[in-house]
């Protein structure tokens, strides 16, 4: 619930009361792009502050992709993707740090990247619920 209530705190204008695990998680990717692409614009602008505060919400959203990860019966994948999100929050405070749209532009392809494999298995999951 940690991660819900941080996803909260991002002001994200969309109901996630109702929201199944899954569509929470597919809510986090959009948020994090989101602060992410609007981070670059604030880098361009010259608005420092502004980059600083959307990239510091886009860390807390990977945080709580990382806490949904379920260790004992994720395995492998889990490890995996626990390592990846750690490299896009470092990734993520570098460009914080030097005002870096490319790394942006690589953390956003990773995040893109796996929202897609997580989009990809919505039917299965809805399917699974239904049984």
């Amino acid at each position: 619930m940690n991660a819900l209530h941080q996803y909260q705190s991002v002001n994200r204008q969309t109901s996630i009361v109702d929201a199944d695990n899954h569509r929470l998680i597919q809510l986090l990717f959009e948020g994090a792009l989101e602060r992410i692409s609007t981070a670059k614009g604030q880098i361009q602008a010259k608005n420092y502050e502004g980059k600083n505060r959307l990239i510091n919400k886009a860390v807390e959203i990977v945080g709580g992709l990382r806490e949904f990860l379920d260790m004992e019966q994720g395995g492998e994948l889990a490890e995996s993707l626990s390592s990846l999100y750690e490299y896009i929050e470092r990734r993520l405070f570098e460009a914080n740090l030097k005002n870096d749209v490319a790394i942006l532009d690589e953390v956003a392809g990773l995040l893109k990247e796996v929202k897609g494999g997580w989009d990809g298995i919505r039917d299965e999951v809805l399917e699974k619920s239904l049984v």
